[in-house]
């Protein structure tokens, strides 16, 4: 029989259903993710380090596992919340169900939840702290609200070093090679460097303690700032070392954690979002086009820039690295989606163009990258 399972929110607010994964208990943010595929990519992107992912679309674990989509070693998130979780696996490529990876690998989870309305509080109240509670001690609820609400929270968490390479290793070149890449391992996924190997990138992927002078002792062609979690006002080091790569005139690319990162080395600022982007549907216009991609998003931080009235299409703002161009707009909320310098060879996107999961709209940021290192 199943253990009965308790998620608390840190406002007090509950939902009963049954243990899903491993039987325990477990803390962290509660977010959601709106995509409808890609479960077993989102649950080992090290961006979803300490968060409870909530899953919007209702059946989950019908492909059940295999062991060529993850996206690191390991399962990152710190809890899993599913509606109704697939009773059978049924995929040529499946090896195991969803729920026995998460219970080999400790994951604390809870199904039978009503996921629309889980969703639709934290839309409404903004992310917030969460407790996963499976097995007989779950009558004390006061206590465990007390509990969820004296765990840390994600504003001020520098994660990129708990989840970075711990030494650096090399993804070689598909065919001849013709760049070499030095990539900052914020919490990189393993689709990146290999879309990058496939335009003949030589990727070396370091640690994120890595400074600005080791990255440029490779005498790269190009650096390259990844993905990853936590509160990018507190990750002073890999902004330290992207000033160094400004300096240096080298070409940069970030993504996502990455885009913040430069947008920090700039000089500009950070905030919390009320409930982040996480899915694979998110529309973001190219500024300079206009042309929109649907593209796949995973963050609940964001560049500060202000809000429209302090920027614009085709009007840059000056930095101590020069000019510096908004390229990118959410058309959901107007949050920066991206950046571009005007007097210097970097810029970088809030979303995944690696598509891992989500749409191959944005798969073009790659070439565009190299078209810049040949430059």
């Amino acid at each position: 029989m199943t253990a009965p399972a308790l998620l608390v929110l840190e406002d007090g607010r509950t939902f009963r259903g049954a243990a899903y994964g491993a039987v325990g208990e477990t803390f962290g943010e509660a977010v959601f993710n709106t995509g409808m595929t890609g479960y077993q990519e989102t649950l080992t992107d090290p961006s979803y380090h300490r968060q409870v992912v909530v899953m919007t679309a209702p059946h989950i674990g019908n492909t059940g596992v295999n062991d060529e989509d993850p996206e690191s070693t390991r399962i990152w998130v710190s809890g899993y919340v599913v509606r109704d979780p697939s009773r059978v696996r049924s995929n040529w490529r499946s090896t195991r169900t969803l729920d026995e990876e998460l219970e080999a690998q400790g994951v604390v989870g809870i199904s039978g939840v009503d996921t629309r309305a889980l969703t639709r509080h934290l839309r409404e109240r903004g992310a917030m702290k969460v407790g996963i509670f499976s097995g007989d001690a779950l009558t004390d609820v006061d206590a465990l609200v007390d509990r969820v609400q004296a765990s840390p929270p994600m504003e001020g968490a520098d994660l990129a070093h708990e989840v970075t390479t711990e030494r650096a290793y090399v993804v070689p070149a598909v065919g001849e090679k013709r760049f070499t890449v030095a990539a900052l391992d914020l919490g990189i996924k393993t689709a990146t460097p290999r879309y990058m190997s496939q335009h003949g990138v030589e990727v070396h992927v370091l640690p994120a303690t890595t400074t600005g002078e080791e990255l440029l002792a490779l005498a790269p062609d190009g650096v390259f700032l990844s993905n990853g979690p936590g509160d990018p006002a507190t990750t002073d080091g890999p902004v330290e070392a992207t000033r160094k790569v400004l300096d240096a005139g080298v070409p940069l690319f970030g993504i996502c954690f990455g885009n913040q990162i430069l947008g920090r080395a700039l000089g500009l600022g950070t905030y919390k979002l009320r409930y982040g982007h996480r899915g694979v549907n998110q529309p973001v216009q190219d500024l300079r086009t206009g042309r929109v991609h649907v593209t796949s998003h995973n963050h609940g931080f964001a560049v500060d820039m202000g809000g429209r009235g302090e920027w614009s299409a085709g009007t840059p703002v000056d930095t101590p690295h020069g000019r510096v161009e908004v390229s990118h707009v959410d058309l959901n909320d107007d949050v920066v989606e991206g950046l571009n310098l005007l007097d210097a060879r970097a810029f970088s996107v809030q979303y995944h163009p690696e598509a891992a999961p989500g749409p191959h709209d944005a798969t073009g940021l790659f070439a565009q990258f190299t078209k810049m290192m040949e430059a």
